[in-house]
């Protein structure tokens, strides 16, 4: 007599498309042709976009808690380089460790975000963590310990955008809200460099104008995408038109005391949070 086994539906389940994306059964027929199909995406794309992730009632709900919390947001709008990092003096003002790029937004941090919110469920679930380190192959993941950065909502109002850069984790998790009339296109530069080798000279040529190893990600409401943001360069376009870009990155790790340093802080969210030993 044949038992059938039934996975129960997380408390995400209105959260995530799960009959597309059964990131709950990671061992299933159907969870593990999704890790070998991202895998195989990500080897050849340098990022992997899963569109419709999000349910379109999600989507909407956390459109609209953006806009409620819009009035709580961070207003920046600095120069730095691409390494977030104090600029080098001692180089040539065209160089990556001395060439600036702007970044202008509205940052709504991690402990501002409601724990019933859609996606702070999502991401407070050990189920997308195993799923992304599965795709990473990675045999464990942590969430990030940073209270701010964590999962932060992001929104990009008319003209506000964010330079290039290089993420200090290895790889980045975004969450599409809203997409906007014109600009606000997501740009990134695969494998641009590497752990042996900055490649300044390449650095240098995108930031100068070479579109040639551009890539843009999805840009549709719903979609999940990660990329390695550690060594693909990457930018959001200038926005333009009346309806703000919104999203959400979810930071993960190798490590579990994983935090911003405190000048991306600052630069991001207007603070610093308090540090753990």
């Amino acid at each position: 007599m044949s038992t059938t086994i039934t996975v129960s539906r997380p408390d995400y389940a209105g959260v995530v498309d799960l009959d597309r994306y059964p990131i709950h059964d990671l061992e299933s027929n159907g969870g593990m042709m999704l890790i070998d199909s991202c895998r195989k995406e990500l080897a050849k794309d340098g990022c992997c976009t899963l569109q419709g992730f999000i349910k379109p009632d999600a989507v909407k709900i956390m459109v609209e808690l953006a806009c409620q919390l819009e009035s709580k947001a961070w207003v920046s709008d600095r120069s730095h380089n691409v390494y977030f990092e104090p600029l080098d003096t001692t180089v040539e003002p065209d160089h990556p460790l001395a060439f600036q790029v702007r970044s202008a937004k509205h940052g709504i941090a991690y402990d501002q975000i409601p724990e019933g919110a859609p996606l702070r469920r999502l991401y407070e679930s050990d189920d997308l963590t195993n799923f992304i380190a599965a795709v990473l192959e990675k045999p464990v993941l942590y969430r990030s310990a940073d209270p701010l950065d964590a999962l932060q909502i992001t929104l990009f109002k008319p003209g506000e955008e964010l330079g290039w850069h290089y993420d200090r984790s290895e790889f980045s998790v975004t969450v599409m809200y809203q997409k906007v009339e014109k600009g606000g296109d997501f740009e990134y530069v695969p494998a641009l460099r590497s752990k042996q080798d900055e490649r300044y000279e390449d650095v240098k040529k995108v930031l100068h104008g070479d579109r040639s190893r551009i890539k843009i990600q999805s840009s549709e409401p719903g979609t999940l995408a990660f990329f390695h943001g550690h060594c693909a360069m990457h930018r959001v376009t200038p926005v333009e038109g009346a309806i703000p870009r919104i999203n959400s990155v979810l930071t993960y790790g190798e490590h579990d005391n994983m935090r911003l340093n405190d000048l991306t802080s600052e630069l991001f969210y207007g603070r610093t949070s308090p540090r753990r030993d």
